[in-house]
């Protein structure tokens, strides 16, 4: 399997452009290139969200894969002086990390700015550049490094949720590559971080038939019980649902059939309730909705004593997830049997308890 590389390479090139709610052009341009080169249909939405189709069976089940665009960061909002703008936060991030002098990049040109005072009661702030921006900014970023891949971690300014979505294409193109008989789409949605918004309008439009069932790809914070470098998480919920049960059992299956083949696959049941991913969205919509995600550090780059820092997640545990999605993509027409194999352990159990139980009942 060429997989692993290539969804390395995937992540490399989405992570090294930038993007915020609203102005996600720049990585949209990337998952559009990388579609085109693997051969995977991509459309648009009436509001830019990208549906990329990998169809060989129609008569498959319908399974959509879905991950975000957008990260946390700033919208220029209107100009105070030639080198001042006032500048808006979008995305969830504690007050106490807008500290005055923190570096930025202002979008397009990437143009250095800093980060000045607070006006008023909202997250909006001054932002004052060293030299008059030739062009209007539209957006910024923080000013750190944008991909940096060892064998062990992914860092960088937007794990979240790129390496969601740079699972999605490296899935779609393996297997497209394994000729696999699949009824598949990836559902690169727009402005997450700011309600679910490019989710919410996508669910509510039809586009997607009512009997797909939802994947949700994530990067999701770091909490108890589970443990970066233990392997993909199998999210059985979030901080605002629980997902369905028996897709969820059909993933943990499929999990452990994988884990009996491959020593080396690891993985993890956990509720991740750190937050709300676009599964919650897909399911309040009427979708059958399940989730797998990684272990994040520095979730919304919120790193230690209240300072910005690089995101980061583990390269083995997201070469897991894709590893995972496709034994899930070749497992699908096997499912039932594989989420009623607990039907027939406690079926056995009822065996041996009611023999024992009428030959000795009081």
């Amino acid at each position: 399997m060429n997989s692993p590389s290539l969804l390395l390479s995937f992540v490399e090139r989405l992570m090294n452009k930038p993007a915020v709610a609203y102005h996600e052009h720049q990585v949209i341009a990337v998952v559009e290139a990388i579609c085109q080169e693997h051969g995977l249909q991509c459309e648009a939405d009436a509001i830019g969200n990208r549906i990329v189709t990998l169809r060989t069976n129609p008569q498959a089940p319908s399974v959509a894969l879905v991950a975000h665009l957008d990260h946390p960061g700033f919208e220029a909002v209107r100009p105070m002086s030639e080198t001042t703008w006032e500048a808006r936060f979008l995305g969830g991030v504690a007050e106490a990390y807008f500290r005055p002098g923190i570096r930025l990049l202002a979008y397009p040109g990437g143009l250095p700015a800093v980060l000045g005072a607070k006006l008023g009661d909202e997250l909006r702030f001054q932002v004052q550049f060293e030299v008059p921006p030739t062009t209007p900014p539209e957006f910024l970023v923080w000013d750190l490094p944008t991909c940096t891949v060892t064998p062990d971690r992914i860092e960088g300014r937007a794990c979240d949720d790129l390496v969601g979505v740079a699972t999605i294409l490296a899935t779609l193109s393996e297997l497209k590559r394994l000729n696999a008989s699949v009824n598949f789409k990836g559902l690169i949605t727009r402005a997450e971080e700011v309600g679910f918004q490019g989710t919410l309008l996508l669910a509510e439009s039809g586009w997607i038939p009512t009997d797909t069932t939802i994947i949700s790809l994530e990067t999701s914070r770091e909490l108890p019980p589970v443990q970066m470098g233990n392997g993909v998480i199998v999210r059985v919920g979030d901080r605002s649902s629980i997902f369905d049960s028996r897709f969820t059992r059909f993933l943990c299956e499929a999990a452990a059939d994988l884990q009996k083949r491959n020593p080396e696959f690891r993985f993890q049941r956990a509720l991740m309730g750190g937050g709300s991913c676009e599964a919650t969205a897909f399911q309040e919509y009427g979708y059958r909705c399940a989730a797998l995600c990684v272990a994040l550090g520095n979730y919304h780059n919120s790193g230690s004593e209240n300072r910005i820092a690089p995101e980061y997640v583990s390269v083995p545990d997201a070469h897991g997830m894709l590893e995972l999605l496709v034994e899930i993509a070749h497992q699908m027409p096997q499912r039932e049997a594989l989420t009623g194999r607990l039907l027939v352990r406690l079926e056995k159990l009822a065996t041996e308890a009611r023999s024992r139980l009428l030959s000795e009942c009081p």
